[in-house]
């Protein structure tokens, strides 16, 4: 491992080289690829250098303990123990650093989420997770574009789909494709009963055009007028539509824009984005039996988190972590649930790794 984290350490500082020759300097583009090559390698390299410059400082403890006696002895000793506790944990992150980075986290994504079981109040949780996702996209500034919203008449939401634009907005919200389950009282309920209902949230990577090449005569474009609550947003022109992708059988609508070749585009990128996770999940068994592993059916027993209203918690069942910070949470507050689990990947991944070897 060492031996090629010294490679990286070496390139790192050849470009950094490089970067400040003239002939670079005179050309963008060239110091722009330098660049952005540089920063992928630069928290290996600086890592690298914290865990040379706490071996040199371990080495020179224990070697001055070697010539010392009592107390001196011993404060030296336990300096050197306390900087081999630290090279471990360096070696760890370095570890972590060389796996293979998922390709799609620094993409957009498309977000879909469903009422699952529950009836009306499983379509008024579905809106919760609307929200709360809504309110993730503000604080990290993601961007947030409504495709299509299927809405319930008591406000609640049968389906919604949203794409989300900002670099790593996949790589955040991947982990939180699955069953999301319920526990509350439901306003209608005039016992006091706490009723349980699920809604599922799928995440998908944007996908560029050329990753998908899409054939004219495999889609057939329909346009209808958009339907809605009524008064203002009823449409009396055509512009809502509906794409059927025939050879995966696959169907996108979007209705949320006035403008027919607004839905049309958004439309596509959904219709891309599926298409892009279709054939990922063909080219890996394993990955596509994962991913439907964690959307499931939405029946009550499959879920990934639990959010119990009574108690103001939040548990995630994959990490078994438990937040008491409901209100927050739903306002948009995931990153410390996020953070875990992102965290519990890397450390799976690296077990993994270590096994294979």
């Amino acid at each position: 491992m060492f031996g090629k984290v010294k490679e990286i350490a070496e390139k790192y500082d050849m470009l950094t080289v490089r970067l400040s020759s003239p002939e670079v300097l005179g050309d963008m583009a060239e110091w722009t690829r330098l660049s952005k090559e540089r920063a992928e390698i630069a928290e290996i390299a600086e890592k690298y250098r914290a865990y040379l410059g706490m071996e040199e400082e371990m080495k020179g403890a224990f070697s001055e303990a070697e010539h010392e006696t009592g107390e001196m002895k011993e404060l030296l000793l336990e300096e050197g123990y306390a900087c081999r506790e630290k090279l471990s944990a360096l070696e760890d992150e370095l570890k972590l650093l060389l796996l293979p980075k998922d390709k799609n986290d620094e993409r957009g994504c498309t977000l879909e989420i469903r009422a699952g079981a529950g009836g009306e109040e499983a379509a008024l949780f579905a809106y919760v997770l609307y929200r709360m996702y809504q309110g993730y996209c503000e604080r990290r500034r993601f961007r947030w574009e409504i495709v299509d919203v299927n809405e319930t008449a008591l406000g609640g939401m049968k389906e919604a789909i949203v794409n989300i634009s900002g670099k790593g907005a996949y790589g955040r919200l991947k982990y939180e494709s699955g069953v999301h389950r319920v526990q509350r009282v439901p306003e209608t309920e005039s016992q006091g009963r706490i009723h349980t209902s699920t809604a599922t949230v799928a995440v998908l990577p944007e996908a560029d055009d050329v990753e998908v090449e899409l054939d004219e005569k495999d889609i057939r474009v329909d346009l209808f007028r958009s339907s809605g609550a009524g008064g203002q947003k009823v449409n009396k022109t055509e512009t809502a539509i509906r794409l059927t992708h025939f050879p995966t059988g696959i169907v996108v609508t979007c209705q949320d824009e006035r403008s027919q070749l607004k839905n049309k585009e958004k439309a596509f990128r959904v219709l891309r984005a599926r298409l892009y996770d279709y054939y990922q999940g063909r080219q890996s068994s394993a990955e596509a039996a994962n991913r439907k592993s964690l959307v499931g059916t939405g029946d009550r027993s499959e879920r990934i988190r639990t959010y119990n209203y009574p108690q103001s918690r939040i548990t995630d069942h994959r990490i078994g972590l438990s937040l008491y910070t409901m209100e927050d949470f739903l306002a948009g507050g995931l990153d410390e649930m996020i953070d875990a689990l992102a965290r519990a990947d890397r450390e799976a991944k690296l077990t993994s790794s270590e096994e294979g070897s």
